[in-house]
């Protein structure tokens, strides 16, 4: 078995165990680590997740990161000035990009029940223009299953780094990692 399957069997012991209904939306986060290296593969195989999530008995949805800086951004009458001088999107990115992220990712995670898992992918997209860790804390309230992030990159105890770029962040979402399997076998 390659490392994404790998990571895929350690996923599936998770989320086929019982879930508890009574936790805050923070402890109803996990985030599955795996090498930015991998991001292609993932892609490709990421229907292995899904596959696991309904063998556990759970609705699957997916919210892709991928294109909403691009959506984002052509629905923006300034767009081509902003190519001319970049430099002039920090602060319109600080301002609205946040909210083109959270609010339909928030619409998925309302519509979702129970017993969805909603899988965020995509998120090395957002490097340089949100941060992933904002976008959780902003959706927390809005998880009512679970909220799965996948996320290449790495983690250290609780601290998370995506693309193993910029300093990290500490979040107490359950991790799941092939370090973790290996300290379980």
């Amino acid at each position: 078995m390659g490392k994404v399957e790998d990571l895929a069997a350690v996923y599936e012991r998770h989320i086929a165990a019982p879930w508890q209904r009574t936790v805050a939306g923070a402890q109803r986060v996990m985030m599955v680590v795996y090498d930015k290296g991998l991001e292609r593969t993932f892609r490709a195989r990421k229907d292995e997740f899904a596959q696991r999530t309904r063998s556990a008995g759970h609705e699957w949805v997916e919210f892709d990161c991928t294109r909403c800086f691009a959506q984002w951004m052509v629905k923006d009458e300034y767009r081509e000035a902003y190519f001319e001088s970049p430099e002039d999107l920090a602060m319109k990115l600080e301002g609205e990009f946040m909210d083109a992220v959270v609010e339909p990712l928030r619409r998925v995670l309302r519509e979702a029940s129970e017993d969805t898992v909603v899988a965020l992918t995509g998120v090395a997209a957002l490097y340089g223009f949100a941060h992933v860790s904002e976008v959780i804390r902003a959706v927390e309230p809005d998880v009512r299953g679970r909220l799965v992030v996948f996320f290449p990159g790495s983690k250290d105890g609780n601290n998370y780094r995506l693309l193993d770029a910029r300093d990290g962040w500490n979040y107490l979402a359950f991790g799941i990692t092939l370090q973790g399997a290996r300290e379980m076998a």
